[in-house]
This record gives C-alpha cells, sequence and structure tokens, in this order.
C-alpha cells in the first residue's frame, strides 16, 4: 500500500507513504508598479466610482474634458502610465434628445437618447441613407465635429426598432423608444442634444471622491483644485490610509498669485513626508503655465515614475522653457527649509527640481532626516511593502516556533538582500527577533536593521593653486 500522509498521522496498513514540502521559502515579492490616483471633475464618467486606466486609453472616454483630464495629461506626462480616475461631483443633468418619424402632417416622437452620465459635452447626431449600402441607415453621433460613435441598421418600416437595437450597447448614450410611429425615421444632419449640466463639485464631493479611491490600491494621488481647504482634506485622508497600511503619497501646489511667503508657510505646515509641495511654476515650449495643480500633476507622474535607487534632484522638466517665478538664492534656502520642491534654472538655463524634498520640516522622535528626501521614503515604503507581501502568505502556515520565525526571518532577508543588490539598500542589513519583544502565543517580533542609499547632490571641491612649480636645484 502506498499514498500520502500528513504530519502526525499514522497508517493503519503498512506500505511506503509520502508528503511534499517547499524547501526553498517563499517568493519573494518584487518591485511593484507605480500606480496614481486622480481624484477630479470633468464633464463625462460615472461618479465617485474607481476607473483604472492606462497610457493607451483615450481621457475623454473616462472624464471628458476639464481641468481633470488636465491632470491625467500631466501625470501621464510625469511618467506615469496606470492611473485610477475618480469623476467627483453630484447632481448634475444628462443631455439628452429626441428622434421623430416621417409621418406627414405631424411627426410623431418614437427614440429619446439620453447620455449615460450628467455633463456638458456638446453631442449631436446625424441620421442619413448609408453612403456605402443603400439598404441601410447610418447615425453618427457627434462632440462638436468629433464623430464618436457610428452605427448602421436596416432601412425601411423597421428603422426605429433597428436604431434602438443598434444603440444598445452605446458608449455614450442610453436609447428609449417612445412610440412606433411608422417605424421610419427622419433624417437630421447634427441635431443638437439639449446640453446637460455638470454636477456640483464642492469640498463634500472631493471628501467623497476620495473615499471611494479605497476601492482601489495606488501610492500617488493628485487633485484638480487649488483650494487649500482641499488640500487639508487629502492630507487628512492621506493620514488615514496610511495608519490603515497603504503608503500613500500626494502633491499639490498653489497658483503664483498667493503670496510667495504664505506659500512657503502652507508647505510647512503640512510637515508630512506624504506630502509634497511644489512652490513655483514654469512656462511650457507651448506658450502654457504650468502652476497650480498642473505642476503639481506632473511633478506627481515624475515622484511615482522614479525608481527607489534615483533621486529627483536636479531632474530636468521636459517640455518647460523657463521659469514662470524665478527666486533668489535667500528665497530658495528659506524656501528648502520649509519643505518646498523648488523649481530652479540649470546652468544650461534649463528648468529643473532643486532639491526632491517633501515637506518634512519637523522630526519625530522615530524619524531621521532621511524621511525628508523623496528617494529615502520610496526606498523605505517599497521595504516595507515588499517585506509585508513576502511574509503575508506565511501568516497561519507556519508554526510560531524557532524553526517557523526563522522561516521569516529568512523570507524577509531575502527582500532586504535583493534590495541592496537593486543599490537600495547598502549591503549588510538584516533581519532578526526582537530582543526585548520575545514572542508569545500568536505573536512574533522581528526587527529589520537596514541602511538605505542616497544620492550624492552636495559636492564640495577644494583647489590648490600657486603661482610657480617647485624647480630642482643642482
Amino acid at each position: 500500500m502506498s499514498g500520502f500522509f500528513t504530519v502526525g498521522e499514522t497508517k493503519e496498513r503498512p506500505g511506503v507513504y509520502k508528503r511534499y514540502e517547499n524547501a526553498g521559502g517563499v517568493e519573494s515579492a518584487g518591485v511593484a508598479e507605480d500606480v496614481g490616483c486622480a481624484v477630479v471633475s470633468g464633464n463625462w464618467g460615472p461618479l465617485n466610482t474607481p476607473v483604472r486606466t492606462d497610457a493607451s486609453m483615450d481621457i475623454s472616454t473616462v472624464i471628458g474634458s476639464g481641468s481633470g483630464a488636465d491632470v491625467i495629461t500631466e501625470m501621464r506626462a510625469g511618467g506615469l502610465d496606470e492611473i485610477v480616475v475618480v469623476r467627483v461631483g453630484s447632481g448634475g443633468t444628462a443631455a439628452t434628445v429626441t428622434l421623430q418619424d416621417t409621418t406627414a402632417d405631424t411627426a410623431v416622437d418614437v427614440v429619446g437618447l439620453t447620455a449615460l452620465y450628467p455633463g456638458d459635452r456638446a453631442f449631436a447626431i446625424t441620421i442619413k441613407d448609408s453612403l456605402e449600402d443603400e439598404s441601410l441607415k447610418q447615425a453618427i453621433l457627434y462632440e462638436d465635429t468629433k464623430i464618436l460613435e457610428s452605427v448602421t441598421f436596416e432601412a425601411g418600416e423597421n428603422e426605429v426598432d433597428g436604431l434602438v437595437n443598434a444603440l444598445a450597447n452605446s458608449a455614450y448614450v442610453k436609447v428609449e423608444k417612445k412610440a412606433a410611429g411608422n417605424g421610419t425615421l427622419a433624417d437630421v444632419a447634427q441635431k443638437k442634444f439639449t446640453a446637460g449640466t455638470n454636477p456640483t463639485v464642492n469640498n463634500t464631493a472631493y471628501s467623497d471622491g476620495f473615499s471611494a479611491s479605497e476601492a482601489e490600491t495606488w501610492n500617488m494621488i493628485c487633485v484638480d483644485t487649488d483650494d487649500t481647504a482641499v488640500h487639508a482634506l487629502l492630507h487628512a485622508f492621506i493620514s488615514r490610509i496610511y495608519e490603515d497600511g497603504a503608503y500613500p503619497m500626494g502633491v499639490v501646489s498653489e497658483k503664483h498669485t498667493v503670496d510667495l511667503e504664505d506659500r512657503m508657510e502652507h508647505a510647512a505646515a503640512f510637515n508630512d513626508e506624504k506630502i509634497h509641495y511644489v512652490l513655483n511654476s514654469w512656462v511650457g515650449s507651448d506658450g502654457t503655465i504650468y502652476e497650480g495643480y498642473l505642476a503639481a500633476a506632473r511633478i506627481a507622474g515624475m515622484i511615482a515614475a522614479s525608481a527607489a535607487n534615483e533621486s529627483l534632484t536636479h531632474t530636468v522638466i521636459s517640455g518647460a522653457t523657463t521659469l514662470n517665478e524665478a527666486l533668489t538664492n535667500a528665497q530658495i534656502k528659506k524656501a528648502l527649509k520649509s519643505g518646498c520642491i523648488v523649481l530652479s534654472l540649470s546652468k544650461s538655463r534649463q528648468v529643473w527640481i532643486e532639491k526632491a524634498i517633501n515637506t518634512l520640516v519637523t522630526l519625530a522622535a522615530n524619524q531621521d532626516a532621511g524621511w525628508k528626501k523623496i528617494r529615502r521614503v520610496k526606498t523605505r515604503y517599497e521595504l516595507m511593502n515588499r517585506i509585508e507581501a513576502t511574509v503575508e502568505p506565511m501568516i497561519g502556515t507556519v508554526d510560531n516556533d524557532a524553526d517557523g520565525r526563522a522561516a521569516i526571518i529568512a523570507a524577509a532577508q531575502r527582500v532586504v538582500d535583493a534590495m541592496a543588490g537593486e543599490k537600495k539598500l547598502i549591503p549588510g542589513g538584516t533581519v532578526t527577533e526582537d530582543a526585548n519583544n520575545p514572542a508569545t502565543g500568536d505573536s512574533a517580533w522581528f526587527i529589520v536593521a537596514v541602511d538605505d542609499l542616497d544620492s550624492i547632490e552636495t559636492i564640495y571641491l577644494t583647489f590648490r593653486f600657486r603661482f610657480a612649480a617647485d624647480t630642482e636645484t643642482e
């Protein structure tokens, strides 16, 4: 007799029994791709519903147009590929249009079209004979002059039902058959919809949007407003979900019309390694002034897209031609002490990030100065996240004895060693049991002791000159 046995089991029949184990340990978690989150307004899309997007998707199909679409564009320009979009707002109305039949005396309203979402998108529709097949008719949905959708259906006495069926799965409108009429649709040329209205967007709307974003996993968030009240709500939200185990970061900014000293005070008031404040702005090659939430979105994309073994200090802003607000040396030094991301000019007159820091200016008792640096915070968050992801599958599957705890230590140590190999940590980091908190019951405590790498950001050169070289005497 043969078969499998479990640990501690004894068999009644003689034979050879077997079991197998994983001798290689659990798989170490790798680097997770950074995901952005845009909690923004727009004139299209479901409200308070997170929609996961990537760079291949047309922004207008997700959020329409406006400030929210601009934020997503800038986050992508900064390097982010995947962005969770949450459209904020409440209420609003959807655009509508009614189509009629060809009854000679009094045309009958036969089909009603209603936009899927509230908003002021300027839709229009054309109903006409198909140019390719005379047995078909064509319905074309426009936004201004752009064709959004085109369907064909059989011409004749069943056109009403044909259009209803053809638009049943439309990405833009809901279709309703109002009456049968004579079955034939009247032709129309870009008949405009009755315009809808955008939802109301206020502080409550943003707060609801933040809550909705929790359904998805992301680590960089932006809004499409310069309102400091919304910034405060964002900060509170980030702080809360961080305490719940997430690793969020956010970037905000204000326009240059806000007094410079006030902006510095606003930055320092955050005093949080998770919040970044872009102090000044730039002019793009297209003449656009990138300030406020536009500047914040671009920098957010850059921070999220940067690897944990890279620094954004002296990284050039792509497409920037000049500063919109140049600062003096004294202003720059004060701004850096206030936790601001300052934009300055390189010696070749390129706009770049002066120093990649966050708004943490006053350290807590459990913090060192590394928490002020973007690179080092990203490294520390990555380390925590990767070790958590690696050991989490071991919960409930290993015993709380010396062997079980050794397995957890080995798994975590592999992450530490891997990150050292990736030039994120200095080699020599260790994972050990916490001697001050001995394991008991179903709990065990460990210490991960590492030194994270930084970039060279300040170079000190000593030049030695002399009037004449020493000469040897004969």
